[in-house]
């Protein structure tokens, strides 16, 4: 679910839940939150404008760029890259 994914993402980066989802945004926090958004995306069916309401209202615009941001960074950065493959493995995918 989309709540585990987030959960998984918050202990993963040592951040808290309520940091993913708030307004700061301290450079510690956007690119936790960026995959946060990515993973769920990417596993479950939930649409751009939904995934933004659940990280504190974000538009659906903020998501899109996220994603397409994680995907591009996936390509060229191989610490993201393993980032986002562990994470995966971790929720079982």
């Amino acid at each position: 679910s989309a709540d585990h994914i987030i959960q998984t993402v918050a202990n993963f980066y040592n951040v808290k839940v309520s940091d993913l989802k708030g307004q700061r945004r301290l450079k510690q926090l956007v690119r936790p939150r960026h995959v946060a958004m990515f993973l769920v995306r990417s596993h479950t069916d939930h649409s751009f404008p939904e995934i933004g309401r659940m990280f504190g209202g974000r538009d659906h615009a903020t998501v899109q760029h996220a994603c397409k941001k994680i995907r591009s960074l996936v390509q060229r950065d191989i610490d993201i890259r393993s980032a986002v493959q562990t994470l995966q493995r971790s929720l079982g995918r």
